[in-house]
């Protein structure tokens, strides 16, 4: 199923985002909302490579909002799961320390959803 693209006002990237899932149209709706400047998976990060210089690992953030020169990963996982992304999002603090990354949980983005009477369903 896709999923609605509206037509963004705040957007700051050069091609329409594509989300990978319901969490993530509806972040970027509440950044829209409020006027807050976003790109959607503007730059990926080299985590790990092997010993050829081949890359075994990178990182992705969801969004980018240059203002706050802040990435924002968004993950609807349980917080279980959510391991593998918080190893991710340590490594990347280790790597690129001048990099602002943080990790948008499923309770963070419930609560907005309560606020604002989001759908969130993936």
């Amino acid at each position: 199923m896709a999923l609605e693209t509206p037509d963004f006002q705040a957007f700051r990237g050069d091609e329409r985002p594509k989300f990978a899932n319901r969490a993530e149209l509806e972040c970027a709706k509440v950044l829209d909302y409020y006027g807050v400047p976003w790109d959607y998976e503007p730059r990926t990060f080299v985590l790990e490579r092997d010993s050829r210089g081949r890359v075994t690992e990178a990182f992705t953030p969801d969004f980018y909002l240059p203002e706050q020169d802040l990435y924002l990963e968004v993950t609807v996982m349980k917080q279980s799961l959510a391991t593998r992304k918080n190893r991710k999002l340590r490594k990347l603090r280790r790597l690129y320390p001048e990099v602002n990354a943080k990790l948008f949980y499923r309770r963070d983005l419930e609560r907005l959803a309560e606020r604002w009477r989001l759908d969130l369903a993936s």
